[in-house]
């Protein structure tokens, strides 16, 4: 059979036993990616005795029999680096977790690593185009957009990544904020091969309804700098509920009416352009429009009234600078949040000419 081996090659260290003898990993859990079944798996963990003194590890215990590890038994001196390799079998289809315990005198507890992936019948590359460039990876996405989220959910999104170098990468996602997770897999891709980015967002920690916004950085190695070519703009809406709501307050909610949902600008050679929208309430109750935001720059929104009565109406104006739309990644529109439960939100699409 052959052996699918990953080389770590990430740059940050990771201390968790303060000793005389400590030992410390590039990585503590590697994710092998897809495994083809019955198709053997090697992982080398990259270690290092970080203490004062010698490091002696006396044994080391796998989570089960389907893993083998081979690992120094001579002494290691104080600051040497070592490596621990470890096999899956891959004798099992489905998701897998292997724990492995390092047992030594640098703690009374032993120090653990983790391999992890899915074994799979067939290992099946992406077949679509990595248009995108972040540093030295090409992408087939460099934004990502979680649509129509209500409180609770956790959608994923993915981008497909291939490492565009001549060297090993280890990519991470950087500067995520609390409301986003991210997984990258396998843990190192080698010269020409290919990885996914897993995003996942957790509703439940986005503050308000509407569109949220920020950018996270995908770093070709665990401590890479950010800069602005590793950027990837992440943007979210969070719509309200409305399923608290009776027959009767249904029957008697508000309703909004737009005048137009996509706006078409002729610019004819000027940087600067307004359109207005005219906003009804159709409905039996008061319309409250809660949120008007931009999903990008180079637009300005100004609205006459955010309240309106049964029959009201109000005029909504867009302004478009052409020129600060040159660099958006996404396409420009306008968000608004409104309490029609049939149409809490809205979204109007801008089109430059």
């Amino acid at each position: 059979m052959k052996t699918k081996t990953i080389i770590l090659s990430a740059l940050a260290m990771t201390t968790l036993h303060v000793s005389a003898q400590q030992i410390s990993a590039k990585h503590e859990v590697i994710d092998c990616g897809n495994v083809a079944y019955e198709t053997p798996v090697t992982v080398k963990f990259e270690l290092k005795n970080s203490g004062h003194n010698a490091l002696q590890i006396n044994k080391v215990r796998t989570s089960c029999g389907c893993t083998s590890v081979d690992y120094p038994k001579n002494s290691i001196p104080a600051g040497d680096s070592f490596t621990l390799s470890a096999t899956y079998d891959a004798q099992q289809m489905g998701h897998f977790l292997k724990d492995i315990g390092i047992y030594s005198n640098a703690s009374d507890k032993p120090f653990f690593l983790s391999i992890r992936g899915v074994v799979v019948e067939e290992v099946v590359d992406f077949s679509g185009n990595y248009p995108y460039t972040l540093a030295d990876i090409r992408s087939d996405l460099n934004n990502i957009e979680f649509d129509d989220v209500n409180r609770g959910d956790r959608p994923m999104q993915k981008i497909h990544i291939m490492n565009n170098s001549s060297q090993p990468l280890s990519p991470t996602v950087m500067h995520l904020p609390a409301y986003l997770s991210a997984n990258v897999s396998p843990t190192t891709i080698m010269p020409g091969r290919q990885g996914t980015i897993s995003i996942i967002l957790d509703s439940k920690k986005l503050r308000d309804y509407g569109l949220t916004q920020t950018s996270v950085y995908l770093g070709m190695f665990p401590g890479d700098k950010v800069s602005p070519e590793k950027e990837i703009p992440v943007s979210a809406v969070l719509l309200p509920a409305f399923t608290e709501m009776t027959e009767t307050q249904l029957a008697n909610a508000p309703q909004v009416r737009l005048s137009e949902e996509n706006l078409h600008f002729k610019m004819n050679g000027k940087s600067k352009k307004t359109e207005s929208i005219t906003i009804e309430n159709v409905g039996r109750s008061d319309l409250d429009i809660s949120s008007l935001q931009m999903f990008t720059t180079g637009l300005k929104v100004k609205l006459n009234k955010t309240r309106l009565l049964p029959n009201e109406t109000a005029t909504l104006k867009i302004t478009v600078d052409s020129k600060a739309l040159r660099g958006a990644r996404t396409k420009p529109r306008v968000l608004m949040i409104t309490n029609d439960p049939e149409k809490s939100k809205v979204v109007i699409n801008i089109d430059v000419n």
